[in-house]
């Protein structure tokens, strides 16, 4: 299945995946991958269900390192350096780029330490007050629990918890953060607040989204990368089908197989 990268403006690479293949033990779950993502823009990553979508976000800050039974077969560019080289430290690398995962994940722990955590761990020495207060007004949040910073995160509401993920994530100040399906678990209310944060956190990071609802993708994605599986002598894998712009992707696609995908979803 051939992969088409079309119409892609000259921008800065943040990002470069370069997989031939990824195996979870004997299986082979993603192969032939060329993917750059571009700085300051929201990339979405669109497909059915186990083409891999997930294992390639988790492969862009080595997630998967954490199962032994993983091999990627390829190389992963950051700002032109492979991530994946012995000498990169994967602790470091993921303050760098950071995760949002679908089900919110708060710490056990007060709104204010949830914040507060990952900066104490990496050493900050500024003012933590302003960085919390920094950090939940950019997760637009800071209003709805300015006077409740005591509070366990575990009292607030599903839309805002992963509001407090998002604000926990940008505190130790990535360059990119990663969201698995942020939005899957929320109420319509909740995930148009996420997805306006997005646009806003944009201007600071680049974003890398996973999801399986297109008109989200086409909503706030300027950039869509669709996958789709390869069936063969009974397995199946996913790979990179076209990556365009969104606009193409959901109006114009190269490729009649992104087409009738699309086309499918929205109805």
């Amino acid at each position: 299945m051939p992969t088409t990268i079309n119409s892609i403006h000259n921008q800065d690479v943040i990002i470069h995946a370069q997989v031939k293949a990824f195996y979870y033990d004997d299986f082979l779950a993603l192969r032939n991958i060329n993917l750059p993502v571009y700085k300051n823009q929201i990339t979405a990553f669109i497909g059915p269900s186990g083409c891999g979508k997930s294992t390639l976000l988790r492969c862009l800050n080595r997630l998967n390192e954490m199962n032994s039974k993983t091999h990627l077969d390829g190389q992963v560019l950051f700002h032109g350096r492979d991530m994946y080289h012995p000498d990169e430290d994967a602790v470091r690398l993921r303050w760098q780029i950071g995760m949002v995962f679908q089900k919110p994940n708060p710490f056990v722990k007060s709104i204010y330490e949830n914040i507060a955590f990952g900066a104490r761990i990496r050493g900050y020495q500024g003012n933590m007050d302003e960085l919390v207060e920094r950090s939940l007004r950019q997760a637009a949040l800071w209003d709805e629990v300015k006077d409740r910073l005591k509070e366990n995160a575990w009292e607030l509401s599903g839309g805002q918890q992963q509001r407090l993920c998002i604000a926990r994530a940008i505190a130790v100040q990535p360059e990119i953060i990663l969201m698995d399906e942020p939005c899957s678990a929320l109420d319509p209310a909740s995930t148009k607040q996420i997805e306006e944060l997005m646009h806003e956190l944009k201007h600071q990071h680049t974003i890398v989204i996973v999801t399986h609802n297109m008109q989200q993708a086409a909503r706030v994605s300027d950039m869509t990368a669709f996958f789709n599986l390869e069936m063969k002598e009974g397995s199946r894998t996913g790979e990179l089908v076209e990556y365009d712009r969104s606009p193409i992707i959901f109006n114009q696609p190269k490729l009649e197989v992104t087409y009738q995908y699309v086309k499918g979803c929205f109805g």
